[in-house]
């Protein structure tokens, strides 16, 4: 099986290593005594409070290891001198919508980054994919629900 590449900024790959070292070290002491308070409480079978403390225990390791995925398998954003003035990851565009003539900014992720009402569109979302390689004054059209919006690129800022 092919392990999936997560594309990630250096400030997304700085954030993820704090919370892996927060989830390791604070987090997982804090859910171990959970654990072990709950244990006091007397007879296991009947004890929520150590269903729930073990439930939280199997959430922490879920997440660690997904970071521990991601960390393993993260591939840089960096500058692309080939190409400086076309859209690329890292890059925030300013779009114009040719039919209601609305602008917008957006910069453009990797797919762990994404938060689309912040702006931050994955370079895997249509949008994202039509944007790429294209440069200031392209239109560029991006299929739709309702059908293809036209857009086209009023500024590109690394």
């Amino acid at each position: 099986m092919a392990t999936k590449e997560y594309k990630l900024s250096v400030d997304r790959l700085e954030a993820l290593k704090q919370e892996l070292n927060y989830l390791r070290t604070v987090r997982e002491k804090e859910v171990a005594d959970q654990i072990k308070e709950a244990r006091s409480f007397g007879d296991l079978s009947e004890n929520s409070e150590y269903d729930e403390a073990k439930n939280e225990q199997g959430k922490l390791f879920s997440r660690i290891a997904e970071i521990e995925s991601i960390l393993s398998n993260c591939v840089i954003i960096e500058d692309h001198p080939k190409d400086p003035d076309a859209v690329r990851l890292g890059s925030r565009i300013t779009v114009e919508d040719l039919e209601f003539k609305e602008t917008e900014t957006y910069q453009v992720v990797g797919s762990q980054e994404a938060d689309p009402m912040n702006g931050r569109i994955s370079e895997e979302s249509p949008f994202g994919k039509a944007l790429l390689g294209h440069k200031v004054g392209d239109k560029v059209s991006v299929e739709a629900p309702n059908g293809a919006v036209l857009y086209q690129i009023i500024k590109i800022e690394k």
